[in-house]
C-alpha cells in the first residue's frame, strides 16, 4: 500500500504520458485502487472469462474494454487525512439542452406504454459545461470526498477517452457462488432531511427492477432472498432498494449472467428487449458507456479460517475464491473534445409526466455537475 502523494503522483504521471488507467473507490471504503496499464494498447472482450477491470457499454453488441491483470501494474493507498485540491479547473456555464426535445421523448414512450410494447423505458440526455482546463486526479478527488457513499471512479484510456462517475448502484457482486444484486430506482431529491413519501409510480418502478433481477437469476441458482425496500440517500437524491442475494449452480457462467442481468429495467426498461430497441432507434444519440457497468473481473481472492479460535496460528486455513463486482454507470460524465458531457435520465412509466420527467433528470445532473463548480 502507497503513501497518498506516491499514489495519486504515479496516477498523475499515466495521464502525462497517456498511458490508459483506472482508479476507484467502493462505497464506505477508505482504501483507494488503481490499475496502471503498461502501455496504450487497447483489449477488448466479450466473454469475461479474463481478470483486471473492465469497462462494458450499454449495449453489449459492443466490446468491453479490459485492462487486463497481467499488463496492469495495480496500486492502493488508505485516506489518511483530507486532499489538498491545489490549482482548481476552469468551467463555462453549464448548458442544459434539449428539454422539450426529451418532453416529446418521453410522450413518445408513454404512447408506446399505453400500446403495450413495454411497461416501463428509462430515457435519457446530454447536458454539457465547456471547459478551459482540467485536472483528472483533481475532479477525481472531489468525488471521492463528496460522495462516499457511491462507487467513485476516473477512467481514462487514450483511444475511447476520460470518463468520471459517482454511481450507487451495485449491478452484482460474486464472491466464490454467493451473488448479491441490487434493485435501485425511484429518485427524489433530499428536502430537509426529511424521509421520502414515495408515489405508486416510483413504488411500481421499483418492484419492476426486483422482480426481474428475481426472475433472471432463477435459472442460476439454488436459492434467492430479496429484502423489503428501503429508502437510501445518495449525494442530493434519494431512492428506494432492495438486496437480493443468490446461491448459485457450480456450472453458471459469468457472461451468461451478464446477460441476463445486463441492462437491467432500472437503466433500460422492461420488457428488456422492447425497452432497449425503442432506446436505440428514438433515443438519438450514441449512450456508449453511460448505464454500462464497470469493475474487477474474475480476481482471485484469498479467505482464511480458524478451526479454532485459541489456536489461530496453527489451525488457520485458506481457501481461493474467483470474485467479480460490478457497478451500473450511472451519474457519469465523459470529457470530450474540450466538454463536460453529463449523462442523466429516468424510468417512464404509465404514471409518468414529461415535466416531471425533465426535472428529474435536472436534479441527478447535479451530481456531478457540482464537483465542476
Amino acid at each position: 500500500m502507497l503513501e497518498q502523494h506516491q499514489f495519486f503522483d504515479n496516477l498523475e504521471k499515466q495521464f502525462k504520458y497517456k498511458l490508459p488507467f483506472v482508479v476507484y473507490s467502493r462505497p464506505i471504503q477508505s482504501t483507494i485502487k488503481s490499475w496502471l496499464q503498461e502501455d496504450d494498447a487497447l483489449v477488448l472482450t466479450n466473454s469475461f472469462t479474463e481478470s483486471g477491470f473492465v469497462f462494458a457499454p450499454f449495449d453489449l453488441k459492443s466490446p468491453s474494454v479490459l485492462f487486463q491483470q497481467s499488463k496492469c501494474k495495480f496500486e492502493t493507498t488508505e485516506i489518511t487525512h483530507a486532499f489538498n485540491f491545489g490549482d482548481q479547473e476552469s468551467y463555462e456555464t453549464l448548458v442544459s439542452n434539449g428539454k422539450n426535445k426529451h418532453m416529446e421523448l418521453v410522450s413518445k414512450g408513454l404512447q408506446h406504454i399505453k400500446e403495450g410494447d413495454f411497461s416501463k423505458v428509462v430515457l435519457s440526455r446530454v447536458e454539457h459545461k465547456e471547459i478551459k482546463t482540467i485536472n483528472p486526479i483533481t475532479i477525481f478527488k472531489k468525488l471521492v470526498s463528496t460522495y462516499k457513499s457511491a462507487m467513485v471512479y476516473c477512467w481514462y484510456h487514450p483511444k475511447i477517452g476520460l470518463w468520471f462517475g459517482a454511481t450507487p448502484e451495485l449491478l452484482f457482486k460474486i464472491e466464490g457462488r454467493k451473488l448479491t444484486a441490487i434493485s435501485l430506482a425511484g429518485t427524489q431529491a433530499v428536502q430537509n432531511n426529511k424521509e421520502p413519501n414515495w408515489s405508486s409510480k416510483e413504488l411500481e418502478e421499483q418492484q419492476i427492477v426486483t422482480d426481474f433481477l428475481e426472475e433472471q437469476l432463477k435459472p442460476f441458482s439454488t436459492t434467492i432472498s430479496v429484502s423489503k425496500a428501503e429508502s437510501v440517500q445518495a449525494g442530493n437524491l434519494w431512492h428506494l432498494k432492495s438486496r437480493l442475494t443468490s446461491y448459485l449452480d457450480r456450472d453458471s457462467s459469468l457472461k451468461d449472467i451478464i446477460d441476463a442481468l445486463h441492462p437491467t429495467p432500472a437503466v433500460c426498461g422492461f420488457p428488456k428487449e422492447n425497452a432497449k430497441a425503442f432506446i436505440l432507434e428514438h433515443e438519438g444519440y450514441n449512450r456508449e458507456f453511460y448505464t454500462g457497468f464497470l469493475g474487477e473481473l474474475n480476481l482471485k481472492i484469498t479467505n482464511y479460517r480458524n478451526r479454532n479460535r485459541h489456536n489461530v496460528e496453527n489451525n488457520a486455513y485458506k481457501s481461493v475464491q474467483t470474485s467479480s463486482n460490478f457497478y451500473v454507470n450511472l451519474r457519469c460524465m465523459q470529457i470530450k473534445d474540450g466538454k463536460a458531457f453529463i449523462y442523466v435520465g429516468g424510468g417512464i412509466t404509465r404514471d409518468s409526466e414529461p415535466e416531471d420527467e425533465y426535472k428529474e433528470t435536472q436534479n441527478k445532473a447535479k451530481t456531478i455537475s457540482t464537483i465542476l463548480g
